[in-house]
């Protein structure tokens, strides 16, 4: 059985930085996207970040680009999402997600997990 387990959300004064982790099992990262997406109340669901294990190449939201980063331990089979200079607007449930074909998009995630509650207060 494939799970993703989030963890690392909070609370956070803007201007601070957590930083997420989605560990797998069932799963190995290393041939697979990995991306963090986020849900605000109220709002649809949208990528946040995605790496692709096997190359490397990563990708990032314009909302987010130059305070995130999303990394890999392949030793811990964790993706995590370092994220700095936190703003209010950042203030959502983050989930990780993998697929079988390699895309970052929502349809091409087979596997998600739970989420994590991520609140920056201004």
């Amino acid at each position: 059985e494939v799970q993703l387990v989030e963890s690392g959300g909070g609370w956070v004064q803007a201007g601070g930085s957590l930083r997420l982790s989605c560990a797998a099992s069932g799963i190995t990262f290393g041939d697979l996207a990995v991306g963090w997406f986020r849900q605000a109340p109220g709002l649809e669901r949208e990528g946040v970040s995605c790496l692709i294990s096997s190359d490397g190449r990563t990708y990032y939201a314009e909302s987010v680009k130059g305070r995130f980063n999303i990394s890999w331990d392949n030793t811990k089979n964790t993706v995590y999402l370092q994220m700095s200079s936190l703003k209010p607007e950042d203030t959502a449930d983050y989930y990780c997600a993998t697929g079988w074909n390699s895309g970052c998009q929502e349809p091409d995630m087979d596997y998600w997990g739970k989420g994590t509650l991520v609140t920056v207060s201004s």
